[in-house]
């Protein structure tokens, strides 16, 4: 079997578990935690993960960030000055960026059909590398989570931290972690 399908037998297994309804947001938060080099095969597969989290009794919505900061630069008036000095764009990029992402994923939990049996899964994560940290966005929707939220990351978790691409300093996170080695 290969890393993506064990991957998806051990979420399938935790996903269907009886949910606890009385945690904090970020306890209702699962990481997927995959290969960096997995990235398109996951894509690929991510059915797999659906269909565990249908057969389970919850319902599945996805989120995908991959367009994210595209989708973000190109409703920007000052984009083309951007271009020209992208030095500049840094603090705008700290002080809105995160915030932008996560108003993305926040409108996918507060749609009327995601419920406390809901699954919100979030892919594309990756494309933050470098413009944002998925620790500030986590933070900023905890308290909007009802059911599950899902992040598919590409990276490691070693040591109870998650880094992202394995690269960045990592960070630790209540968070349920699913790995290919059962972490």
């Amino acid at each position: 079997m290969a890393r993506i399908e064990d991957i998806a037998e051990r979420y399938g297994r935790h996903i269907a578990t009886p949910w606890q309804r009385t945690i904090a947001g970020a306890q209702r938060v699962v990481m997927v935690v995959y290969d960096k080099e997995l990235e398109r095969t996951l894509r690929a597969r991510k059915l797999a993960f659906e269909t565990a989290t249908r057969e389970a009794g919850h319902d599945w919505f996805e989120v995908d960030l991959s367009d994210a900061f595209a989708a973000w630069m190109a409703a920007d008036d000052y984009r083309d000055e951007y271009f020209s000095s992208p030095e500049d764009l840094q603090l705008k990029l700290d002080a809105e960026f995160p915030e932008f992402v996560a108003g993305r994923i926040r409108d996918m939990l507060r749609k009327p059909g995601v419920t406390a049996d809901g699954v919100v899964a979030v892919i594309g994560v990756g494309s933050l590398f470098g413009f944002a940290r998925i620790s500030q966005v986590l933070k900023k929707i905890e308290a909007d989570i009802k059911g599950r939220l899902v992040v598919f990351f590409p990276g490691q978790f070693e040591r109870n931290n998650y880094r992202l691409l394995d690269a960045r300093d990592g960070w630790n996170y209540l968070a349920v972690p699913i790995t290919q080695h059962g972490e």
